[in-house]
């Protein structure tokens, strides 16, 4: 019995010690973390949309959020009708007099960047607007052509695609939800939804490098020459047997006489 006890507790351990190192529970994300580099050069505060998002080539994007709230939750959902917290880095919160700080500096204000099992929480500093305001500015990681993610805030929203990539094949390129705005800036592709058309919980845009619509392309070439090269083989098959049974005498014409449907002899 005392065997079975101390079983049960060790394993109760384990399962504890396993939740903590997952990461199960409460904690600040790291200084290091939010004190980080913006990728590339920094961050579109000047964009006039309420949320910009800019999909790095390294599957990286920067966002900036234009808020109307002191406090919001960032997360992904797991498809299973839960939520796994959003990784974020780089933290940087810009005043609306346009003074820029850093996560660090936020958190010495008043401000809070913390994690748990489900979501990010990052609070505003306590000397941001009454209501919120200011820009909440943060990079995080996705999947190799294709970003998603939920419409945290509502308002007007823009997705500036990686340098040579686009949307506009069928099947291998989409943007939802529809209603969109598309447009070029400095070569690259420029996605915008306003207000009105962001109805959606979530954003998300599957795209390609411009170069793989052509490897694509040959791929579909090379497998219609190989079907139609097969068609043909199968055809001339077809017909050498077809000779080879002529040869053979096993192809006679016959009279039409000999397979009369006419009733028996004795009966005509």
């Amino acid at each position: 019995m005392n065997r079975r006890l101390l079983l049960a507790v060790a394993a109760f351990a384990l399962l504890a010690v396993t939740a903590g190192c997952l990461g199960f529970g409460t904690g600040d994300v790291s200084t290091e973390r939010v004190d980080a580099e913006p990728p590339g050069d920094g961050y579109a505060w000047a964009s006039n949309a309420t949320v910009h998002i800019e999909i790095r080539e390294n599957t990286q994007f920067a966002a900036v959020y234009e808020l109307n709230q002191t406090e919001i939750q960032l997360f992904r959902r797991d498809g299973f009708g839960g939520r796994n917290p959003l990784s974020v880095q780089a933290v940087r919160y810009r005043y609306p007099n346009g003074t820029v700080i850093t996560g660090s500096e936020m958190r010495s204000r008043g401000a809070e960047i913390r994690q748990n099992r489900d979501v990010t929480t990052v609070v505003l500093p306590g000397d941001a607007p009454d209501g919120g305001g200011g820009e909440l500015a943060f990079t995080s990681g996705g999947s190799p052509k294709r970003f998603s993610l939920p419409t945290y805030v509502d308002g007007s929203y823009e997705i500036l695609l990686p340098p040579d990539r686009s949307i506009d094949a069928p099947i291998i390129g989409q943007a939802r939800p529809g209603g969109y705005e598309k447009s070029t800036v400095d070569g690259q592709v420029l996605l915008r939804w306003t207000a009105e058309e962001m109805s959606a919980d979530t954003v998300s845009v599957q795209f390609y490098l411009e170069r793989d619509l052509y490897i694509f392309g040959g791929v579909f070439a090379l497998f219609a020459v190989i079907g139609l090269g097969g068609l043909l083989y199968y055809r001339q098959q077809i017909e050498a047997l077809k000779d080879q049974r002529e040869e053979m005498g096993l192809d006679v014409d016959t009279d039409d006489d000999e397979f009369d449907d006419g009733p028996p002899p004795g009966m005509r």
